[in-house]
C-alpha cells in the first residue's frame, strides 16, 4: 500500500507533476483536487497498477486525454477517443465568436460541420438552448462519441452522418461553424499529433483544401445575412480570409486567439 504522495514520486521525472496528478486521479476515480488535499490517503494495489500502466502510456507519447478518456472544454468534461481530435483551448475562440452572434438571435439554426467529439455543437446548444443545433461528421465512430457527449451533458443536438454539406441539400442555417482539417500534409507538427486521426488534421499541400470546400458550398446553405465561422492555422489568417472573399462573402474578418494568433475566419452572406 502506498500513499498519494509516495505514488506521485514513483513517476517523478517520467511525466510532469500535473500529468501525474491527472493520471493518479483517473486511477483512483477521484478529482485531482482530492490528491492535493489528501496526500496522505492510501492508494490500493489495484489503483497503483492502473496508475503505472497509464504513466507508461504517457511516457510512450499517448496523449493524457486518450488515456483518461476525458478532456475539458469550455468548463465541461468531454469524452474523447482516438476516433476524435482532442478539444483544444484555441477552439474556444470560435465559441466566443459564435456566442456573440447567437446573443442577437438566440433561436438561430446552427450547423457544426465535422463535429468530432461534438464539443462545439454541444457547447453552443447548452449555452443557447433555444438554438436548433445540428452537427455532422463523415466518421460514424466520431458521431457516436459526439452523441455520447450530448447525452451525458444534456444537450439537444441533431447528429447526421455527412461529408461536409452532402446530407443537407435544400437546408439553410443562420450560423455555420467548423473546425476543419487545416494542417499541411508533411508538416513537422504532425509528429506530435501521431495518435490523433490524420483525416481530421491534414488538408492538402497547403492545408486549405477543406476550407476552400466550405467557402465554395456554404453560401447556398446560409440564410440571407447568416454567418460562417471557420477555425484555421496560426499562419493561415490572410489566406482563409481571401478564400471567403473570393467566394463572395461580405464582412470577412479574422478573429485572434488569446495568444494573439489569427485563429478564426468569420464571414457573412449578404442579406
Amino acid at each position: 500500500m502506498s500513499t498519494i504522495a509516495e505514488s506521485l514520486r514513483l513517476v517523478q521525472g517520467a511525466v510532469s507533476r500535473p500529468e501525474a496528478r491527472l493520471l493518479l486521479a483517473f486511477a483512483l476515480g477521484k478529482p485531482k483536487e482530492f490528491l492535493i488535499a489528501h496526500p496522505e490517503a492510501e492508494v490500493s494495489g489495484a489503483a497503483l497498477e492502473v496508475f503505472a500502466r497509464a504513466a507508461a502510456q504517457a511516457r510512450a507519447g499517448v496523449p493524457i486525454p486518450y488515456i483518461t478518456g476525458v478532456q475539458e472544454f469550455w468548463g465541461r468534461p468531454f469524452k474523447v477517443t482516438p476516433d476524435t481530435l482532442i478539444p483544444r483551448p484555441d477552439t474556444e475562440t470560435l465559441i466566443e465568436e459564435a456566442l456573440a452572434i447567437l446573443k442577437d438571435k438566440p433561436t438561430s439554426r446552427v450547423l457544426d460541420l465535422g463535429t468530432g467529439s461534438g464539443c462545439i455543437a454541444v457547447t453552443l446548444a447548452l449555452e443557447y438552448p433555444a438554438a436548433r443545433v445540428c452537427a455532422c461528421d463523415v466518421s460514424p465512430a466520431a458521431l457516436a462519441v459526439a452523441q455520447d457527449n450530448a447525452a451525458h451533458l444534456g444537450a439537444a443536438v441533431d447528429f447526421v452522418e455527412s461529408n461536409w454539406f452532402s446530407a443537407f441539400a435544400g437546408r439553410t442555417f443562420d450560423l455555420i461553424v467548423s473546425n476543419p482539417p487545416y494542417i499541411e500534409e508533411g508538416d513537422a507538427h504532425l509528429a506530435a499529433l501521431a495518435h490523433e486521426p490524420i483525416s481530421a488534421l491534414t488538408s492538402g499541400a497547403d492545408g486549405l483544401n477543406d476550407i476552400r470546400i466550405l467557402a465554395r458550398d456554404a453560401g447556398i446553405h446560409l440564410a440571407p445575412g447568416g454567418f460562417i465561422l471557420v477555425e484555421h492555422g496560426y499562419n493561415q489568417g490572410e489566406s482563409a480570409a481571401n478564400i471567403f472573399r473570393s467566394a463572395g462573402f461580405s464582412e470577412v474578418h479574422t478573429v485572434h486567439d488569446l495568444g494573439g494568433n489569427p485563429r478564426v475566419c468569420a464571414a457573412r452572406r449578404l442579406p
